[in-house]
């Protein structure tokens, strides 16, 4: 699970609390690792507890209050090891392409419609990407960080790129295939 790394990245690049944390999730990690509130929080209490974070000291006693957390050596050592780790690729999980194998068997049905919709979805969001590409160009970002930022950002707008891509050559192809639209499709 790369929870716990995302969350160790994200403090070491800003201490936050919990809530700051879930809306940066939702803002920008989250673009490339969805987690719940809910999910960031427990986490956040094992990071704690297994000492790879503390939560800053505060005058305010925290009974109630907002908690702030930082990064421990422990908690960077421990995100380095993850960084230098061999890891094999994951094949990804969308369910779309597995709903297509099983219309070839079923029939389309409403399937053409979520297609569109999948396409407009992945659309939209590869405009975000492009926004946010323009922006920070404007910006003339340079850093190494930002370089590395940058990496990420072409990672998404190049899997959006390719879900459109795909999308449209696949609603173009089944749009022609009558068998498939009645469920009488040939095995395949």
């Amino acid at each position: 699970m790369s929870l716990p790394y995302a969350i160790l990245t994200a403090l070491l690049e800003k201490p936050s609390s919990g809530l700051e944390l879930t809306r940066r999730f939702d803002r920008s990690i989250g673009y490339f690792w969805s987690a719940t509130h809910q999910q960031i929080y427990r986490e956040l209490g094992k990071l704690e507890k297994t000492g790879l974070i503390r939560a800053l000291p505060s005058d305010v006693p925290s009974r109630g209050m907002r908690k702030e957390y930082e990064v421990l050596p422990e908690g960077r050592a421990e995100l380095e090891r993850w960084v230098d780790e061999a890891e094999e690729p994951r094949p990804t999980r969308d369910p779309l392409p597995l709903r297509l194998r099983a219309a070839g068997v079923v029939g389309l049905g409403g399937l053409m419609a979520e297609m569109h919709r999948h396409r407009g979805l992945h659309a939209a969001r590869l405009e975000e990407y492009r926004s946010i590409e323009r922006r920070d160009t404007e910006r003339r970002r340079g850093t190494d960080r930002e370089r590395v930022q940058r990496l990420v950002l072409r990672a998404g707008i190049d899997l959006e790129s390719f879900w459109v891509t795909w999308l449209d050559e696949a609603i173009g192809e089944l749009e022609g295939l009558e068998g498939v639209a009645r469920g009488t499709a040939a095995e395949s």
